[in-house]
């Protein structure tokens, strides 16, 4: 491996410091890396003729012990052998969350015994469509190695203190290390895990005192973080890496981390069904595929791949799970499938990841886009510090604001007629005031346009 990263990782056996020695779980870890390191470079060809090939190993086992999987095979006069092309897998329908949830012979009856053991793991329900699925051994193992593989990728030193603010976690954590699977392989400094509901200013405060290197974080979490921090003129001068997962990240908000951090953010595309899809390039702002355990298509509104810069359906194939077959899974994302990237890397791209169904405005004539609100102009007419916004009916949004200070009569109807222009509609607004910070959902995350209205 030629990334001096890589020096950073220690032996497990005694008087060996070099090369070192990893057994146990840290030895498959390693060998996974030393694949990825690789893999990576491969022609996209190629890369293309090894996820069909294994594809075909996948649906060879689906077909016998998943009642459900065969008869979506049978249904689309298929066997496992026709999927060994792109073109023979579009011809299976996608499979959507109602699918899941529904169906009741769906998981495998029987895994290779070396994929066990399996856990169950459930979506946090954004969508409104929560799903279950059961996941293996060698999907955590892929989950490790893409983790281990981000960090190299942006050349995080495993030995400084990293801080992660998480939804999961119900109180403050300190370790002596980064935990699973960092661990594993290097010496670490120490972590500092913050629920999310900690209020911003002790937040910053505890970051502060921390003083890491690298913050993992939610992007609205990192956006009100920021404005409070230039609001009581605080910098965090030791940090040197930032991390968003979880929540769509907006152009707006990677401009703000430059101006008040002098930082790019290194961006993950991940779900709970499926783990990584996607990581961000260590060298452009493209998102690589994690094209050794997935098949990632973006499909236009018929069911066609998009081109480069194209927006349309995720459609995400996981290779490695053995026992729910997540074949064609419709996640009910949307992206821009992504250019051939100057890195050279051989990975597939998507250009930029826009989020759920639910955050398409539904126009009075029924046609659905992407909603552009004019963000941009909100500060130069009133003192808007954070904003969201619910489509509640066909002509109808409700605006929810965070303000400084109450907006006048003037300033409140120059901001609805620039929202208004800015949709191409005059939707009737209605502004609902919050103090502080808007409201999270419920599993902790944050999104800047909901539509309410169903489409039919």
């Amino acid at each position: 491996m030629t990334d001096p990263h890589f020096a950073q990782f220690r032996s497990d056996i005694s008087g060996i410091a070099w090369p070192p020695i990893s057994t146990g779980l840290g030895a498959a870890l390693a060998a996974m890396l030393r694949q990825l390191d690789a893999s990576q470079w491969m022609a996209q060809v190629d890369i293309v003729s090894q996820q069909h090939r294994q594809l075909v190993m996948l649906a060879e086992h689906c077909a016998e012990f998943s009642p459900h999987f065969r008869r979506r095979l049978e249904s689309a006069g298929l066997q496992p052998d026709d999927l060994a092309t792109p073109e023979g897998l579009r011809r299976l329908p996608v499979l959507s969350r109602r699918d899941i949830q529904t169906a009741t012979d769906l998981f495998c009856v029987e895994i290779p015994k070396d994929h066990a053991p399996l856990r169950e793991a459930s979506t946090s329900g954004s969508s409104g469509e929560p799903v279950r699925v059961r996941r293996s051994a060698i999907n955590d193992l892929d989950w490790m190695a893409f983790t281990l593989r981000d960090h190299i990728w942006h050349r995080r030193d495993f030995r400084k203190p990293m801080c992660a603010i998480r939804a999961n976690v119900a109180e403050l954590v300190r370790a002596p290390d980064w935990g699973s699977p960092a661990n594993l392989l290097a010496e670490n400094g120490p972590s500092l895990v913050i629920p999310i509901t900690t209020p911003i200013d002790t937040q910053i405060e505890l970051i502060r005192d921390f003083a890491p290197d690298s913050l993992l974080i939610y992007p609205s979490n990192l956006a009100a973080l920021l404005r409070a921090a230039v609001a009581r003129g605080i910098r965090f001068d030791g940090l040197r890496h930032l991390r968003t997962i979880g929540e769509t990240l907006s152009p707006a908000l990677r401009e703000q981390a430059r101006t008040v951090c002098g930082l790019e953010i290194a961006d993950a595309y991940s779900s709970q069904e499926i783990g990584y899809f996607a990581l961000q390039c260590p060298a452009s702002a493209n998102y690589h595929v994690m094209a050794e355990a997935v098949i990632v298509e973006i499909v236009d509104e018929h069911g066609e791949p998009c081109a480069p810069h194209q927006w349309g359906r995720v459609v995400v194939t996981d290779l490695h799970n053995f026992a729910t077959p997540l074949i064609r899974y419709d996640i009910g994302d949307y992206a821009q499938a992504g250019p051939y990237c100057a890195c050279g890397r051989g990975l597939p791209t998507l250009a930029r990841i826009h989020g759920r169904e639910r955050n398409l405005i539904l126009m009075p004539d029924g046609t659905r886009h992407w909603p552009l609100v004019g963000f941009d102009r909100f500060r130069d007419i009133a003192p808007v510090t954070q904003y969201q916004f619910i489509q509640t009916g066909r002509e109808s949004v409700e605006a929810r604001l965070v303000v400084e200070r109450a907006l006048s009569r003037s300033e409140e109807s120059a901001l609805s007629a620039h929202v208004q222009e800015s949709l191409g509609y005059p939707f009737a607004l209605t502004f609902v005031y919050f103090e502080a910070a808007l409201p999270l959902g419920a599993n902790g995350k944050f999104e800047e346009f909901i539509c309410r209205v169903a489409p039919n």
